[in-house]
């Protein structure tokens, strides 16, 4: 059947009938994909958020679907889905560990950002070695944002710290002036961090070509370039400004909204 989708009769059956068809592969079919896609129409069209919660959690469960992994970790961390729930850090930890382990990039950029944050919940334990991993690995399968973060903690490096948040030395906090290599989780390294950033810029990070421009034209991890500085200047720019209307194509979607 053909439907005409500028018709609100027809928009609302199509959707029905979406809805029908994600159950059918899901339950019947014992599908994974089809499962997840249930949890997306439960999110996205239904708003029915606990529902959703509940069968992205069966598909990576049962099914070890690395999306729906991904996605159960969000909801856990916001509480969503869950009535009165003020969010589950270390269940959502879990959750993001087992999707990057099953190779959802933004699991492991989920996962690693939660065991690097120097103001993580106090329910999980600080481990910037292993989120550095997850980091990394996230950023070779391309996600953007993952090479980003690494050149950012590269460009500062990673200092160790105390409960209070103060350098960890053995005679208190220490002046910046007087660091050395050792009061370092993390050597700053801005070779690595030209690296990173340029991943992250060819992957359209706006921020990370930014970031690439000021390191050209500084000459920091790279050979001043004037040309170059200029270039992803520009290019910055342009993803800006992409960024710009894309934001108001969504507010004007929102707007519109979907008919009841």
């Amino acid at each position: 059947m053909a439907y005409d989708l500028k018709k609100e009769s027809d928009v609302k059956e199509y959707i029905e009938k979406l809805g029908i068809e994600y159950r059918f592969g899901c339950y019947s079919e014992k599908k994974p994909e089809a499962c997840h896609l249930l949890g997306d129409y439960l999110e996205g069209i239904k708003k029915d958020f606990e529902k959703a919660s509940k069968v992205y959690k069966s598909t990576c469960d049962d099914y070890g679907y690395a999306k729906s992994c991904y996605k159960f970790g969000n909801y856990s961390i916001l509480g969503k889905g869950k009535s009165g729930s003020k969010g589950e850090p270390r269940v959502a930890y879990q959750y993001y560990e087992k999707g990057c382990n099953l190779n959802d990039s933004d699991a492991c950029l989920h996962s690693g950002l939660l065991l690097v944050s120097r103001s993580m919940p106090k329910e999980i334990d600080r481990n910037v070695p292993k989120g550095l991993e997850f980091l990394t690995k996230s950023c070779d399968m391309n996600n953007a944002n993952a090479c980003f973060y690494l050149s950012g903690m590269h460009i500062s490096g990673i200092q160790k710290r105390t409960e209070s948040g103060a350098v960890a030395t053995g005679n208190g906090p220490t002046p910046a002036k007087t660091l050395k290599d050792s009061d370092y989780i993390l050597l700053k390294d801005m070779k690595k961090a030209f690296q990173f950033a340029h991943k992250a810029c060819e992957l359209r990070n706006v921020y990370a070509c930014a970031n690439l421009s000021q390191m050209y034209a500084r000459g920091d991890g790279i050979e001043k370039n004037e040309k170059e500085a200029e270039k992803y200047k520009k290019l910055a720019l342009e993803l800006q400004e992409e960024m710009k209307k894309k934001q108001e194509t969504l507010g004007f979607q929102q707007g519109v909204g979907m008919p009841n």
